[in-house]
């Protein structure tokens, strides 16, 4: 099939792709020919993420591809641009994605079996912060402000927080555009508001106000 443009979805950590379905479903009622990419959050590097990645998107046949990443997987996508980037790729969109480093990671990574449940995404967040991006990839964020996570149960986060990620933590200077949503770090991805956004990120590389 060939697509004139689409759409892969990359879920967070501890994660499937079927926490995607809602929006690459929302995605698909507008046009999109969205696809939710697996991989293993915890049992496999950075790389072998970025390898499965661009084997993602080198399997489809489209003249332009978006990327939609949550969580982790938005730091995934971050990594990937900042690397050698298929040619047809035009926009991404992070979903409550800490690219500019991640407390919650470094703090639930310092408590008793911590490192063993992150797994090797721990190295992930380890890396040193580079938030530098090739000017050609418009980069939309979506952060959320609703304290609704698992880091909340278990720690104290700077508000505002979404209850994982800390606001400032999906800010930097590369980003085209920039959106706060009273949103949980979670139920972001059932979000029709969140899923309306995203499409007019894709469409026009702004969110509307």
């Amino acid at each position: 099939m060939n697509d004139k443009e689409a759409v892969l979805l990359l879920h967070g950590a501890w994660m499937n792709p079927l926490v995607m379905a809602y929006l690459a479903g929302a995605l698909r009622s507008e046009g999109f020919a969205a696809h939710a990419l697996g991989y293993r959050t915890m049992r496999d590097p950075l790389e072998a993420h970025l390898s499965r990645l661009a084997n993602g998107i080198a399997r489809l046949d489209a003249a332009r591809v978006h990327l939609v990443g949550h969580s982790l997987g938005g730091v995934i996508v971050m990594r990937y641009l900042q690397r050698a980037a298929d040619h047809r790729i035009r926009r991404a969109v992070l979903l409550g994605s800490p690219v500019a480093g991640c407390r919650a990671a470094t703090n639930f990574a310092e408590r008793a079996g911590g490192e063993l449940m992150m797994g090797q995404s721990l190295a992930v967040w380890r890396e040193p912060v580079d938030v530098s991006v090739d000017s050609r990839f418009e980069i939309g964020a979506i952060a959320g402000t609703r304290a609704l996570g698992l880091a909340r149960m278990v720690m104290r986060l700077p508000a505002p927080n979404d209850g994982v990620v800390c606001l400032d933590e999906t800010k930097f200077p590369a980003l085209r555009d920039h959106l706060v949503l009273p949103v949980g770090h979670t139920l972001m991805l059932m979000s029709p508001r969140v899923a309306r956004q995203t499409v007019s990120f894709l469409r026009t590389g702004a969110f509307r106000r």
